[in-house]
């Protein structure tokens, strides 16, 4: 799983570099802030890291109080709308993965604050942390991505990452890769 995750990763960021270069030129054009947008996330085994994406919102949100995003969010970039609805705001996640916090796929890294609040709520939340958190998993293909609403919610997504921790075979990574590159851009439920 190590060496596909550093293949992919290492080849994604040198195939995609001049598109990267020309997407942080385009934020940093756009709206006043860095390109990056960096913030706390729980990785394998609950371990802190810091996630790597590209600045969607005009905030730079880490902390105990977060307002997840939803479809219509005033705090949202011009350029950051097409970003977030195409998931290209994720592919800096790359960088994650060849550093070894992140694989291509596993269950998506909540913010540590979101972590602590449906952590309590939801029996068997921390058994996403038995794996490392992935660019995509088996949640994100399933539609079950985008701003949770209740608790509801969010537990089908947990459900969803445990499934994948319990049926991971490199078979299933392959599928949850090509799945992604197929349905994951301009998928209804991101924005």
């Amino acid at each position: 799983k190590r060496f596909i995750d550093l293949m992919g990763a290492g080849f994604g960021l040198l195939f995609l570099s001049p598109f990267l270069l020309l997407v942080a030129l385009a934020i940093v054009i756009d709206s006043r802030g860095p390109a990056l947008f960096r913030q706390r996330r729980s990785g394998l085994n609950g371990a802190t890291f810091t996630i790597y994406k590209f600045r969607t919102m005009s905030v730079l949100e880490d902390g105990p109080d977060l307002v997840q995003a939803d479809r219509c969010d005033v705090r949202t970039t011009r350029i950051g709308v097409f970003l977030r609805r195409t998931s290209i705001d994720e592919l800096p996640n790359l960088l994650n993965v060849v550093r070894g916090e992140m694989s291509l796929v596993g269950p998506r890294p909540h913010a540590l604050a979101h972590d602590a609040y449906f952590g309590a709520m939801i029996p068997g939340y921390s058994e996403r942390y038995r794996t490392k958190p992935g660019l995509t998993g088996l949640a994100q293909v399933s539609g079950l991505r985008g701003k949770t609403e209740n608790v509801r919610e969010m537990a089908a997504r947990v459900d969803s990452d445990i499934e994948y921790i319990r049926e991971w075979s490199f078979g299933l990574d392959i599928e949850l890769l090509f799945r992604t590159v197929l349905i994951g851009p301009m998928h209804p439920s991101a924005y």
